[in-house]
């Protein structure tokens, strides 16, 4: 069975330098577990380093973690659906929402609760992913500012990079605060929360040029690998050896490395795209797409190279790898982002802490 090793000393490490670095500009860290499935050792290892809130996107994952002794204050970072609004209010004390109707339905639900949770207002100011859009926002947000009676809107939020690929920049992040400063005065509400995104706005805070009013992070991908997929990077001052993969090599042979034959497209509907290297030694790895993404494997050997993959085989181009491989031997790798989320939510990959 493949085998996630997670060295939780690191993931520590990671939110620390994150922590330390984000408290410097008043920044308060959010630590985002869903990438490990709401995992209770990961969520105490952020506690453990000091972030006080954990976001999660599973109601799911929340009731876990719960379970598992984990007392938050928890985030919920996706929009709430209409039939998860009763656990949402009773297990989070945070929620990010982007329709009137939501809080409608939340101030509905928590009067008959007794209950109340802070919300933070989504603005689109660019991704396209979700939020009222930069220019209507004022008026939607004040609009819920107002309707809100039970519940408490206690800030605005966005997202960048996840959806549209749009990097954080001084724009977009000021026009979130400028929109919260006008939602302020127009409603004669304090909103002391300006939620500037994810992994993606740490670059922003590196350079300086973080606008002043922005005041929260919410962060997952930074803590788990070390990386910033958005601006395509490996982030120097953290870790990237956090998580690391290991499968067994159940195949390996010489063959030709184009196939023969008419090609279509591969199970799940993909166009192969395939170099001419002439003959190679390939390493079939007992790991495919079900249990991760295979684009996303950084492979720890010297040499090797990730070919393609089946939902069931990786295959692997070890002709120029320098130490001596065998049938039963393993690789190992690190993960991007995508590779580890789906590698953490599979069952077919044993979670090993060290």
């Amino acid at each position: 069975m493949p085998r996630l090793y997670i060295h939780l000393q690191s993931i520590e490490e990671n939110a620390r330098r994150i922590l330390e670095r984000c408290s410097k500009y008043g920044v308060e860290v959010v630590g985002v577990t869903k990438v490990s499935l709401g995992d209770p050792k990961i969520a105490q290892t952020m506690k453990d380093a000091g972030i006080r809130i954990i976001g999660e996107s599973r109601i799911d994952n929340i009731v876990r973690l719960r379970k598992e002794g984990i007392d938050g204050p928890f985030m919920m970072i996706r929009i709430p659906q209409k039939d998860d609004l009763p656990k949402t209010l009773d297990l989070c004390e945070y929620a990010l929402v982007s329709e009137l109707k939501t809080i409608e339905w939340m101030d509905e639900i928590a009067h008959e609760m007794g209950k109340s949770i802070s919300v933070i207002y989504m603005v689109d100011v660019g991704d396209l992913r979700e939020g009222a859009w930069y220019k209507d926002a004022v008026e939607e947000i004040a609009k819920a500012v107002k309707m809100a009676k039970k519940i408490q809107v206690v800030g605005v939020g966005t997202n960048l990079g996840c959806y549209g690929g749009v990097l954080p920049s001084e724009r977009n992040l000021g026009i979130l605060v400028q929109i919260r400063d006008i939602v302020e005065k127009k409603s004669s509400c304090e909103l002391p929360i300006v939620s500037g995104g994810n992994t993606a706005a740490l670059k922003l805070l590196e350079e300086g040029k973080l606008p002043f009013g922005v005041n929260q992070y919410r962060i997952g991908e930074a803590i788990f690998l070390g990386t910033d997929v958005t601006n395509n990077r490996q982030i120097q001052w953290l870790r990237q050896d956090a998580i690391v993969l290991e499968a067994q090599i159940i195949e390996l042979k010489t063959k030709p490395s184009f196939p023969e034959g008419e090609t279509g497209q591969d199970a799940f509907g993909r166009k192969p795209a395939f170099v001419d290297k002439g003959i190679r030694r390939r390493a079939i790895l007992a790991l495919g797409e079900q249990d991760i993404l295979s684009t996303g494997l950084r492979p720890l050997d010297n040499g090797a190279e990730v070919i393609h993959a089946s939902s069931d085989h990786t295959i692997v181009d070890v002709s120029d790898v320098e130490r001596r491989i065998e049938v039963g031997d393993t690789m190992r790798f690190t993960l991007s982002y995508g590779a580890l989320l789906r590698a953490m939510t599979c069952p077919h990959v044993e979670k090993i802490y060290v």
